[in-house]
């Protein structure tokens, strides 16, 4: 069993739901990032995804477009990531998982990556760009290993595909709320309950409910059907400040606001 693995397996039999923030990795620089990943996780996160930045980001809206440019116009590079979360990982009570496009895994090498990753104490990658037909190679790679891969469902994705693209995931089923980029929204489709039961009946798989995601509403809405909800854009948001205003104050607004959606969740 992954880390992810373990963790659902804790958190199902009470019911509980996973809280799962996202941040950018080197925005402003990656001693913030380590200082935000612990503050989410003291919060009671229960896995941190971290955006490993990238120039084509696919379905990434400005908030998080804008994040990846910053951390790259400072010449991140991956090993400098890989070096942060060696020595943060072994002390924080959450797994992590990148979300990566599959061209930086592509040219690592498959096994390079994953294995690269897990020294550095990853858990499993969300790789949003790789497409179902070309899966199997990494899902082979990732099963071997104990590694998750984490793909993505979509309000579009044809009920068809949609099985076919839990059978190549471990993990969890990242669920796309909405139709669109990522970004903070006033309100989620409704529909969206009705297609997570339907994908819950034909898959064992936790499902985490991702995109848009960022009010206490939109986390009382969907707790119900949802294993997790993850929260992106409106964190990285928050972190965008650092760069103008005191650091602590950052991170208490930060900490404030992962406590309200957790208030929710577990309300």
């Amino acid at each position: 069993m992954s880390a992810i693995d373990t963790l659902f397996a804790q958190l199902r039999p009470s019911g509980r739901k996973a809280f799962m923030p996202f941040v950018t990795a080197g925005d402003p620089d990656l001693d913030f990032t380590a200082e935000v990943l612990r503050c989410l996780v003291a919060q009671g996160s229960s896995l941190c995804e971290l955006g490993i930045p990238y120039s084509d980001p696919i379905a990434d809206g400005p908030v998080i477009q804008a994040s990846y440019t910053r951390a790259l116009d400072k010449n991140l590079k991956l090993a400098d990531v890989f070096a942060m979360l060696r020595g943060l990982a072994p002390d924080l009570a959450a797994p992590v998982v990148t979300m990566v496009s599959y061209a930086i895994i592509y040219r690592r090498g498959l096994e390079t990556y994953v294995a690269q990753a897990q020294d550095a104490g990853v858990a499993g990658a969300i790789v949003p760009d790789l497409p179902v037909e070309e899966a199997g190679p990494l899902a082979a790679i990732c099963r071997r290993r104990d590694f998750s891969l984490i793909q993505l469902i979509t309000p579009t994705t044809p009920r068809e595909r949609a099985l076919r693209i839990a059978e190549e995931t471990s993990g969890f089923i990242y669920y796309v709320s909405v139709t669109g980029i990522t970004g903070e929204r006033t309100e989620l489709p409704r529909q969206l309950l009705d297609n997570v039961a339907w994908l819950r009946g034909r898959t064992s798989l936790p499902i985490c409910i991702g995109f848009g995601v960022s009010r206490p509403e939109h986390v009382r809405m969907l707790a119900p059907v949802a294993d997790g909800l993850i929260v992106g854009s409106a964190i990285v948001r928050r972190v965008a400040e650092a760069a103008s205003r005191p650091r602590r104050e950052v991170l208490a607004e930060i900490g404030d606001y992962a406590a309200e959606l957790l208030g929710a969740l577990s309300g």
